[in-house]
This record gives structure tokens, C-alpha cells and sequence, in this order.
């Protein structure tokens, strides 16, 4: 096995920490942490799908995909690159695409410079429908997350976020490596 396991959000490409024969389990305090920031990042991600779902008529997932090629020079993005960039498979992704294909809002090119790859291209259609979800979006996300912090709360927060992410893209776990 190449250590890569797939689920159904796609690839994880870090090292899955190693089985101990003693388990550290997880403290009062430790628990409480977990357990709130686990509740967060389930209810804030359905928070952020209801109001786009409701205001924009996008899921979170089609939305952040229209983001992440606006940001693009020319709005183009390698369906490989939009797939890791969205934390999907090819497949999901595929699908994903399809129906903003179908909605006009981006479309589906082969790659001039090599015939093997396939661009996503945001159309102006779908830039027109990031321009104006995007204020509502905001809005959503000041309220719910930004304006419960101060500057320095945030920055906190930022950087242990970054702390977790290196963690899962880098496998890390805290323990020494087996040798």
C-alpha cells in the first residue's frame, strides 16, 4: 500500500499515525476541546452551506470552487490542481464540475499547452454569480466567525489552524518517528 487512503472527501496523503500498544486516551479537558472544536467545524460548514444554498443557490463546495478559479490568472485551473486546491478526488470533482458546466457558470477545455490535462475556465456567467454571492458570504462568515474574535484572538486562531493543517499534510504526530 502506497499509504494514501481514500475516502469519500478524497485523498488524506499525510502518514496515518501508528497503532500504540497503549493508547493515550483523551483527558477531561482534552475532550471538551475536541468535542467543541469537532461540533464547529460540522456546524459551521452547514451554516456556511444553508445561507449560500438559500441566497446563491450554491452548495459551499461549488462556491469555493468558483473562488478558488477567480483567483486564477485568466479564471483557468488544471482539473488536477482544482481537485487538490478543493480537497477532491478526480471523480468527485468531475461531477462537481458537470453540474456547474451545465448551470453555465464554468466550462471545460483541453490544455493547449498539453493535450493530456483538461482546464477548468470560469465563465463570466459564473464570475457575474461570485460577485454577487460573495457580500452575503461575507456577511455570513464576519458573523459567525471574525467579529467573535479580537485581532489577536484571530491571529491565534489562524495559527493554530496552520498548526493542524501542517499536521495533516505533513502526517505529523506529535511522537517521535519509529525507527
Amino acid at each position: 500500500m502506497n499509504g494514501q487512503v481514500n475516502s469519500r472527501f478524497g485523498p488524506y496523503n499525510g502518514s496515518m499515525p501508528r497503532r500504540s500498544k497503549t493508547t493515550r486516551w483523551l483527558d477531561a479537558e482534552e475532550a471538551a476541546a475536541w468535542r467543541a472544536i469537532s461540533f464547529v467545524m460540522h456546524r459551521l460548514t452547514w451554516a456556511l452551506e444553508c445561507q449560500l444554498e438559500r441566497d446563491a443557490d450554491l452548495s459551499y463546495i461549488e462556491y469555493y470552487t468558483l473562488v478558488r478559479l477567480s483567483e486564477e490568472p485568466n479564471h483557468t485551473l488544471r482539473m488536477s490542481g482544482l481537485a487538490i486546491v478543493t480537497n477532491q478526488s478526480l471523480s468527485r470533482l468531475s461531477h462537481l464540475v458537470k453540474r456547474l458546466e451545465t448551470r453555465g457558470l464554468l466550462r471545460r477545455e483541453t490544455d493547449a499547452s498539453d493535450g493530456r490535462f483538461t482546464n477548468a475556465i470560469l465563465t463570466d456567467e459564473g464570475y457575474a454569480r461570485l460577485v454577487a454571492s460573495a457580500p452575503g458570504h461575507v456577511e455570513n462568515v464576519r458573523a459567525l466567525v471574525i467579529d467573535a474574535f479580537s485581532a489577536a484572538e484571530l491571529r491565534q486562531l489562524r495559527e493554530a489552524s496552520e498548526r493542524i493543517l501542517a499536521r495533516i499534510d505533513g502526517g505529523q504526530t506529535g511522537r517521535p518517528a519509529a525507527t
